[in-house]
């Protein structure tokens, strides 16, 4: 049985993914349809620039956001002037980490699924007076939701698992930005807090293996959609 404060922790951990996931999913998709149908100067760049935080050390990726959204950074200062806000040492410091860390698994999940739609069929729409939204809303969008699916749920996997940039971008606050992650890590530095730790690392790990094996799923329905085979 887990504490009130183990409870609070996982339903925070939650929160902060989805959130997350929700945050990064209008970018991944935008990020994923020009890197697949569009070429131009600088595009392997891009492509380079939405993967990096997969090759940067995550300590690396929260410092940048601390150089970013801190009281001297531009965004920091913009959001302090604008709106009288901060997103440091808050639980949407966490989201923000934890989605930038998820963009790039997002992006490629939903790129492939985009590749994978046949353009003569959007090519068929356009023949017979569709138009470049219409075509869009009505042979891509549907065609390659499954692999949206997919990258929603894999986003929200990364974000469950985000230790590094968090810690280093909103530090380590119970009840604000002390996620499942951060938890653990937290526990195992007290002495007797092995058992918390198994505790909340057994729930990180169920949560982390369903989604992956629900995106593997809706991957595996993605191809069979486009393909015409039944799974």
């Amino acid at each position: 049985m887990l504490s009130e404060a183990e409870w609070q922790i996982v339903a925070l951990s939650l929160k902060v993914s989805i959130v997350a996931m929700l945050l990064t999913l209008p970018l991944a998709f935008a990020l994923a349809w020009v890197l697949a149908r569009k070429r131009f100067a600088g595009r392997v760049l891009l492509d380079a620039i939405v993967h990096l935080p997969l090759v940067l050390p995550p300590v690396v990726t929260g410092w940048l956001l601390l150089l970013a959204f801190g009281a001297q950074g531009p965004v920091g200062r913009a959001l302090d002037s604008l709106f009288g806000a901060t997103v440091m040492f808050r639980w949407t410091g966490a989201a923000i980490a934890a989605a930038i860390m998820a963009l790039p698994l997002m992006v490629r999940a939903i790129r492939l699924s985009i590749e994978g739609v046949d353009r003569k069929l959007e090519g068929a729409a356009r023949t017979l007076g569709a138009g470049p939204w219409r075509s869009f809303f009505e042979i891509t969008l549907p065609l390659s939701l499954p692999g949206v699916l997919a990258a929603m749920v894999l986003g929200f996997a990364r974000s469950i698992g985000e230790f590094g940039a968090t810690i280093t971008f909103v530090s380590n606050i119970p009840g604000e930005t002390r996620t499942l992650p951060l938890a653990i890590y937290t526990a195992l530095q007290v002495p007797g807090g092995e058992t918390m730790a198994t505790r909340l690392a057994i729930i990180s790990v169920a949560l982390s293996l369903i989604a992956l094996v629900a995106s593997e799923a809706l991957a595996r329905r993605g191809h069979a959609a486009r393909t015409g085979h039944v799974l």
